[in-house]
């Protein structure tokens, strides 16, 4: 079994899904690392990538304002990839982050191939606007 399968498998996103469903995730998957201080996506860039962080924290900012905190098994990067708008706010890590990344192909294939992790992102799209409604502060 792949480390990223096992890496997957921890992440409440993709809990419930089949041995089968994980495994084509994890292959879409590619690891990368950003030391602390590192930007992991910037406030006005285009969305290119997914990333699901697997060990680390790191710090969520729009317009020079924290909005969130993040650690192992917390994901960004979605909301540009599914609206196609710029990135909508800054992540920078706060120590050094391991994460699993999807670009923009396998994130497309992910969201077409499995409804129920389409679903489970609107959800947390959906809790982050409920906890902090000012839409912008979204990621």
């Amino acid at each position: 079994m792949s480390t990223n399968v096992e890496v997957l498998r921890t992440v409440p996103l993709f809990q419930g899904m089949s041995d089968r469903s994980i495994e084509t995730i994890a292959g879409l998957a590619f690891e990368t690392e950003f030391p602390e201080g590192a930007t992991l996506v910037r406030e006005g860039d285009p969305g290119d990538r997914f990333l699901i962080i697997r060990n680390g924290s790191a710090v969520v900012d729009q317009g020079g304002r924290t909005v969130r905190h993040l650690r192992g098994g917390d994901f960004v990067g979605e909301i540009s990839l599914i609206d196609g708008s710029p990135r909508s706010a800054t992540v920078t890590a706060t120590a050094p982050v391991e994460a699993l990344c999807i670009d923009r192909d396998g994130f497309t294939r992910l969201m077409d191939e499995f409804p129920a992790i389409r679903h489970d992102l609107l959800n947390a799209l959906t809790q982050r606007v409920r906890t902090n409604p000012d839409p912008g502060t979204l990621d």
